[in-house]
């Protein structure tokens, strides 16, 4: 790509909305070294800057139609794309002290994110955790360039949040709880609103599956009641609230949560959504409101609305996409909704040996242990149940 087109119209946006590169680096979670290369022409930016840019500036796309005609015939892979393998990330991490180390951590972190949402039957809570280990001891010692200190704190508390989430999808509550804490001190150290708001929310989603309702109440309405929050992140944390309040038995005023929450996802304003936030869908909402039906005791509803989460292209794909599947097929054995059971859980069969959220596994088995209680279910259901249970126990390394 001939980028000096794209820089310069970047910087005159920049000029004319009075944003320094820094200010804009810090929003996007980016190196600002980095970021500054791309915007003197230097250095090529990756899709994922473009398009970040597009939102912050509000440019319609502009900004990615210009890269995308001053691009060449072949153009570079994205950076992440030639990135070498997370084992050479951690080496890197070992060796590299100060923009180097920056753009070492971050590499990482998106490598292994890439990984958790596209192999789902990988995961990332070891390699994440070793990651981060490597980055914590380096800045316990001060091993690293003091005048990239901010950047590398940054970088590092979105490692520190990335292996928090992987650890507590592994179900390992407490070493979740030391790295989100990690995360949490970091991103304040730095100033990373951004990554401290994604802990902030894993933090609430943590204490409700622990069964500490008003804890993750709390933490979502510390949120909400103090800061101006961009629709998306908004959203994102009245699913949260929702979830504290019917967890402690106010059901009303959890659905008016979610309805906010859908409500916020269809609004447009002038607040820049971060990079994380591709996850809060309309498909997310359903699933976070069939659950709150579900804990409501609310059954019937709860199954119309998994039904439209689970629905092609209402969603984003995650490593944790099957957990919604699971619910449904929980809500359909309840209501004795044989038939449609049956084919769920056939489905669940299927996509078994390639999960390997603890969480979601979880919920899977407390499904297939149904066949030792249904009354009344057809064979041809139990025996479905059973196949499930059998998936679940073979030898994930199996061919």
């Amino acid at each position: 790509m001939n980028s000096g087109e794209f820089s310069q119209r970047v910087r005159d946006l920049l000029r004319d909305r009075d944003m320094s590169v820094r200010a804009v680096a810090r929003h996007l979670n980016y190196d600002h070294a980095y970021l500054s290369r791309v915007l003197s022409g230097k250095q090529q930016p990756s899709t994922q800057l473009i398009t970040a840019l597009d939102h912050l500036l509000t440019t319609d796309g502009e900004l990615a139609d210009i890269a995308a005609r001053v691009a060449p015939p072949t153009a570079s892979p994205e950076p992440a794309a030639e990135s070498p393998a997370i084992t050479d990330r951690i080496l890197k991490l070992n060796e590299a002290r100060g923009a180097d180390l920056v753009q070492a951590i971050r590499e990482t972190s998106h490598r292994l994110v890439v990984l958790d949402n596209e192999l789902s039957g990988v995961s990332i809570a070891e390699p994440a955790g070793r990651a981060f280990k490597v980055v914590h001891r380096r800045l316990g010692v001060g091993d690293y360039d003091p005048r990239y200190e901010r950047d590398i704190q940054a970088a590092a508390a979105e490692l520190a949040e990335v292996a928090g989430w992987a650890l507590w999808d592994a179900e390992r509550d407490e070493a979740a709880q030391r790295f989100n804490h990690e995360a949490l001190l970091l991103a304040r150290l730095s100033g990373d609103r951004s990554i401290e708001l994604l802990t902030l929310q894993n933090m609430a989603m943590q204490s409700e599956w622990r069964g500490r309702y008003q804890e993750a109440l709390s933490i979502a309405r510390s949120v909400l009641n103090r800061r101006r929050l961009s629709p998306r992140v908004e959203a994102m944390f009245r699913i949260r609230e929702a979830k504290g309040l019917v967890g402690t038995g106010r059901t009303s005023d959890a659905i008016e949560s979610l309805r906010r929450a859908r409500s916020l996802i269809e609004d447009r304003n002038d607040i820049a959504e971060p990079d994380w936030a591709w996850w809060v869908t309309h498909g997310e909402i359903d699933r976070q409101w069939g659950h709150t039906l579900q804990i409501a005791g609310d059954v019937e509803e709860a199954i119309e609305l998994l039904l439209q989460s689970v629905q092609p292209g209402r969603d984003v794909t995650t490593g944790y996409s099957s957990e919604r599947v699971a619910r449904l097929a929980q809500c359909l054995l309840d209501v004795n909704a044989w038939r449609d059971a049956e084919d769920i859980v056939s489905s669940l069969a299927t996509a078994a040996p390639g999960i390997s959220s603890g969480r979601t596994l979880r919920l899977i088995g407390h499904v297939a242990k149904q066949h030792e209680r249904l009354d009344g279910a057809p064979p041809s259901l139990t025996d479905a149940l059973e196949h499930l249970a059998e998936k679940l126990d073979e030898d994930p390394f199996a061919l």
